[in-house]
């Protein structure tokens, strides 16, 4: 069958970026027509389109020749299945019956040469009917018809598709890798329409599941975050220099450094990704601080009566130094984070590229344009107003004057207390040493997480059956489930496909899987029940009331492309090879039995592996057919051919080649007792009954044998429960899995939490690296550890208050949290940089200052840029 079919090999995501159901709403189309109209009309057209790397076809029922046989007729007339397939294979063949007059002939031989044309293939069912089996001793014919009912129908019944409850096929979109999967989404929505006008009567799409909503909603939010960026931005820069034409130099430079950030990563081959837009919305902040610090300088000079050009001059003189150190110590910070390896490097990597690049924009900004804007468009102190001054003076000057008094109240108390701590120098550092020590038990009090689980906007339920159960069944089932999920508020629609087991990826008739695409998130936000959380909680409570099945609800994995859904997937190994799937099975359901008991685990966990399927065994006495004079190679032909739809060859229709496959009809191989009446023909010529020959026993064993790493496996799939971490949703496993298995028997962690397990405590060795990069940058650019030291000290007092933030809010110490910590140690060195900067120019300056002295002065100087830049970052 390899052979005759081909192998091919194309490139394409891992991860179904979008996909179409073809559907019929009155339902006057069946599946055969669909599958074979998304095919002829719709698959190619979709696959030309750029971005696009493979499409299928769910529950594809491609055309095909289907000669159902009734044996009893073949029996009567003497004839095997195999009788049937050669002549098939005899009289259905592919024909080049080459040319007349063609080259070489001696000169002159003939004027033309003429293509012999011969019907080799056939083209429909009357043909393949009229196939001559058999010629009898009287000149009569036993053709196909006659011992067959042959009708064009589908290659394969073993899958189907629903769409909302009805009768549908679905085309999986996978995109190609380094493309940009929106504008591949717009084409593909796009070229629907377009191919929406040509759909004949009873034939209609939707697009039920689609990835790139939660990457638009993301990018949407992103805009909508720099629009409020920008707003507040200005609002706190009127507040604090009560001055509309200051708000206009942070805002100026957003603008130049987002694009040059944009560029850069372009450069880079970065996508837009939840990383790379969670760097560009903290590079915004960042860019905003480093302006805001230096037209907060030069306001302060025109207050003591400079001109705008001679107190930037001034300002700039004073700050240049500080921007340059923020600069270089934010980018420092970002630098061993860059290196790290594995798919939390992948996480890393792009945020703090990102982060950097716009750190060192924004740093030559804030050295040239922030500056130049300061001088141009500032007004002297003693300036005449202008109208827009003078309205908002009107407007908000009774706000103005009180938020002053208070300013200058707060700082003068900020300076008094400032005073009576650096006196107090002994007990701070023993306070200081003491919520180091807190900082450090907030970490180890934290569980560790990796990627969290966020609402997708749509959810997956996988369906598993009794054993054995027809497909019929599972279509029965899947409706139930769908009718219930469409009353659910907050689902949108259904989409479903039997006969697939989404956990291991094969074909199985007792499973299905179930994408449910939730209402947007506009309608759901604010709404009690309707996070993806609650509504998979919800369905898993009401699809328990269906007792034909085991529905388990699933959110989509955290990561495209990394399993199949969220949690974590255990393989139980069998490294002996010598445990049958019996044993292993038992084994695996120990511990699944133990972990259920353990209420840190969600519940319930599931394993699709099984080693008691009832099977039927044909045990073949291979003494007696050798005694009834029966080839054993004419017994397994006869089972494979009524009962295995038995590939035979091929035809051409529509342009297309499809296959042709012969099989008992529904009647003969519908029970078990059916099998014992089939016949095949022994070297006398006389037909004998398989029952003769064989025994038909009832067993139980695996239905798919499943390998991981070489090694005899079955999977188990599970989660933590509510406000476990995934960390210790491991942990927890592999104790249990420690303890439960026996010799020779080990687990290896697969997809999501083998990422984890490999990426380990990694993130955690980056903290103290980053810290040591920044001191070291620090100490040479002031070629003082102790002035450096001052700058680093405050980064613990920052964790703390972020690691408590983390436990109190009930959250798990996760990439996410780890990159804010990263950005926050940053940050808060950034502020540091100020105060040390400036004290140690009042000490240049005034030689005769104590350092304590310069410091307090420092602080009091830079309390209201810090301040400003505080609120504007959050």
């Amino acid at each position: 069958d390899v052979q005759r079919s081909g192998i091919v090999v194309k490139k394409a995501s891992p991860d179904i970026t979008l996909a179409v159901a073809i559907y019929s709403p009155d339902k006057s189309r069946d599946p055969l027509y669909l599958s074979n109209y998304a095919t002829l009309q719709i698959k190619d057209e979709l696959a030309r389109l750029p971005g696009v790397g493979d499409i299928s076809v769910f529950g594809a029922r491609d055309y095909s020749m289907r000669l159902w046989l009734n044996p009893q007729q073949l029996a009567s007339r003497n004839l095997t299945a195999g009788d049937l397939v050669k002549a098939v294979q005899e009289q259905n063949v592919q024909v080049a019956a080459g040319i007349v007059g063609g080259p070489p002939l001696a000169a002159g031989t003939t004027a033309f040469q003429y293509t012999v044309n011969a019907q080799g293939r056939l083209v429909d069912p009357q043909q393949f009917g009229d196939i001559i089996i058999k010629t009898g001793t009287d000149g009569s014919l036993t053709r196909v018809k006659d011992v067959a009912r042959i009708e064009l129908g589908a290659a394969d019944y073993s899958t189907g598709t629903h769409f909302n409850g009805l009768p549908a096929v679905g085309i999986p979109i996978f995109q190609l890798p380094g493309t940009n999967s929106i504008a591949t989404a717009n084409a593909i929505y796009a070229k629907m329409e377009e191919l929406k006008k040509a759909f004949p009567h009873g034939v209609d799409y939707s697009i039920p599941y689609d990835t790139t909503i939660f990457v638009r909603d993301s990018i949407r939010d992103v805009v909508k975050t720099l629009f409020i960026s920008v707003g507040l931005v200005a609002l706190v820069v009127l507040i604090f220099l009560q001055s509309w034409r200051a708000s206009i130099v942070p805002l100026l430079a957003i603008p130049m450094s987002i694009i040059g950030t944009f560029a850069v990563m372009s450069v880079f081959g970065f996508s837009l990704n939840n990383l790379s837009l969670f760097g560009l919305v903290l590079a915004i902040g960042i860019v905003v601080d480093d302006a805001i610090v230096v037209v907060e300088n030069v306001d302060r000079w025109i207050e003591h009566g400079l001109s705008p050009r001679d107190a930037a001059y001034k300002a700039m003189a004073e700050v240049t130094p500080a921007v340059i150190a923020i600069a270089f110590g934010l980018t420092a910070v970002f630098v061993p984070v860059a290196f790290i390896s594995g798919i939390t490097g992948q996480f890393y990597r792009q945020f703090a590229l990102t982060i950097s690049f716009s750190t060192l924009l924004s740093a030559f900004n804030s050295l040239t344009l922030s500056p130049a804007l300061a001088a141009l468009i500032l007004k002297p102190h003693d300036a005449k107003r202008d109208p827009i001054t003078k309205g908002i003076d009107f407007v908000l000057g009774w706000f103005f004057h009180l938020f002053n008094k208070a300013l200058d109240k707060t700082n003068r108390t900020y300076v008094g207390v400032l005073r009576h701590v650096v006196r107090a120098s002994l007990i701070v550092l023993v306070v200081y040493a003491g919520l180091v020590a807190l900082t450090y038990i907030g970490f180890k009090s934290v569980p560790l997480g990796f990627i969290p689980q966020q609402d997708q906007g749509y959810l997956i339920t996988a369906l598993q059956l009794p054993d054995a159960s027809s497909i019929d069944r599972t279509d029965a089932v899947i409706d139930k489930l769908a009718s219930i999920a469409k009353q659910t508020p907050g689902i949108q629609d259904t989409f479903a496909v039997t006969g697939l087991n989404l956990l291991t990826g094969t074909n199985q008739t007792n499973a299905a899987v179930m994408f449910t695409p939730l209402a947007p998130f506009a309608e759901r936000t604010g709404k009690r029940g309707e996070s993806a959380n609650e509504l998979a909680g919800r369905l898993m409570g009401a699809f328990s009331q269906v007792k034909d099945g085991f529905a388990f609800v699933l959110a989509p994995p955290p990561v495209r492309g990394i399993g199949q859904a969220g949690g974590f997937k255990m393989q139980v190994e069998d490294r002996t090879g010598l445990a049958t799937p019996q044993e292993l099975q038992a084994v695996v359901g120990g511990l699944i039995a133990d972990a259920m008991k353990d209420p840190r685990l969600a519940k319930p966990l599931l394993s699709t592996f099984r080693a008691t399927v009832p099977q039927l065994y044909a045990k073949v006495d291979r003494v007696k057919a050798k005694q009834e004079n029966v080839a054993v190679t004419d017994i397994f032909q006869a089972l494979q051919v009524y009962l295995g739809s038995y590939y035979i060859n091929d035809f051409n229709y529509l342009g297309r080649t499809y296959k042709v496959f012969a099989q008992a009809d529904a009647p003969y191989r519908a029970h078990a007792s059916d099998v014992a009446q089939l016949k095949t023909r022994n070297a006398s010529g006389r037909m004998v009954p398989l029952g003769t020959l064989m025994d038909l026993k009832d067993i139980a064993d695996t239905d798919r044998i499943n390998r991981y790493n070489l090694y005899p496996s079955a999977e188990i799939n599970g989660a933590g429960a509510p406000g476990v971490s995934s960390g210790d949703a491991i942990k927890i496993m592999a104790n249990l899995a420690a303890k439960d298995l026996p010799t020779g028997m080990t687990y290896e962690w697969t997809e999501l939490a083998y990422q984890e397990e490999t990426a380990g405590n990694t993130a955690l060795y980056i903290f103290p690296l980053c810290i040591l990069f920044v001191f070291l940058t620090h100490s040479a650019e002031y070629e003082s550890f102790a002035l450096s030291s001052a700058i680093i000290l405050i980064v613990p007092m920052c964790l703390l208050c972020g690691i408590a933030g983390v436990y109190f809010s009930g959250l798990d110490n996760n990439i996410f949290t780890q990159i804010g910590f990263v950005v926050l140690a940053g940050m808060s060195v950034k502020n540091a940089v100020l105060i040390v900067e400036f004290a140690k120019q009042q000490q240049e300056h005034h030689p005769e200052m104590r350092a304590d002295e310069a410091a307090i002065e420092a602080s009091r100087l830079r309390l209201r840029p810090i301040l400003m830049t505080s609120f504007a970052f959050i």
